[in-house]
């Protein structure tokens, strides 16, 4: 216990006091999730709600973080704290690679045994006029013979998708650039590469919003554009989201890295955002594969 050691000496193994942060945090996600729920029920003031959840959900992770950073720099955190959070990280990422194979393996299902099997001869006399051809982007004459889904036209590599992998691609050089920096203990090259990086991340973001509004106002793209529109957009969106998270990520530790924080022999907090970047450029390229061009 961190009780029971000599002051300025690492304790064997830091276990922090009873903390209010975990309620805290349960509480803004259930202000969250009830508000969503009302909100999409057609309740306009769950909207409201919602907003308060995340407003004070991201009150208190600023808390909870402050607290972890101060407890860090205060020389509580040794080897074996740093092997716990170096597992924790890895397991969150195989939680967020088991996330996105779940929509990856949607998407397969649909293309290579959903859509065969629904025009097959069993289903012909349910579905005369339905053609199995990916994707469904013309009422009555593929995936939509009801005529329930409007004409759209699918999103193609160039120029977009092609732009933002450049972008994503760049940014982990970027990335590795700063962290041998470090490595190198040149704070002023990689505080400069981190910004660098936080930028390709911030207009990687704003170049997909662009993307979404051009999806919607000149292809009728939609979320409601039948399969293809749904999965195309829940990975797709799924991902942006990571990549909003993964900035903020580096641009926290940027501002740490500024103010002194991490040294070429500990600097975890810049090695798990690093981790976490380097995931999200990986599943982009498997997205940017199966979504755009195949």
């Amino acid at each position: 216990m961190s009780a029971a050691t000599p002051h300025g000496q690492t304790p064997y193994y830091f276990v922090p006091a009873p903390s209010q942060f975990p309620v805290l945090t349960a509480i803004a996600m259930l202000l969250v999730i009830f508000g969503a729920g009302q909100w999409v029920n057609g309740h306009g003031w769950g909207a409201w709600v919602t907003l308060a959840g995340f407003l004070f959900w991201a009150w208190v992770l600023q808390g909870w973080f402050r607290q972890a950073i101060s407890e860090s720099e205060g020389g509580l955190y040794g080897k074996r704290i740093d092997i716990s959070f170096r597992w924790s990280m890895s397991w969150f990422i195989f939680s967020e690679v088991m996330f996105f194979g779940a929509f990856f393996g949607a998407l397969y299902w649909t293309r290579l045994h959903a859509l065969p099997n629904l025009g097959s001869l069993d289903n012909a006399i349910l579905w005369p006029d339905f053609k199995a051809v990916w994707p469904s982007a013309a009422p009555g004459a593929t995936g939509s013979p009801a005529g329930i889904v409007e004409p759209f036209t699918t999103m193609g590599p160039w120029p977009l998708p092609t732009v933002n992998t450049a972008l994503l691609l760049t940014s982990g050089v970027t990335l590795t650039i700063a962290h041998h920096a470090l490595l190198a203990n040149n704070r002023g090259k990689t505080i400069l590469w981190m910004w660098i990086t936080v930028l390709l991340g911030a207009t990687f973001l704003c170049v997909q919003g662009y993307e979404y509004m051009h999806a919607y106002r000149d292809l009728n793209l939609k979320l409601s554009s039948g399969a293809y529109g749904s999965t195309f957009f829940m990975l797709t969106g799924f991902h942006g989201f990571h990549v909003f998270v993964g900035m903020l990520m580096l641009l926290f530790i940027t501002i740490r890295l500024m103010k002194g924080h991490f040294t070429p022999e500990r600097h975890f907090g810049f090695e798990g955002a690093a981790w976490y970047w380097h995931f999200v450029d990986v599943v982009w390229l498997g997205l940017y594969i199966v979504v755009y061009w195949a």
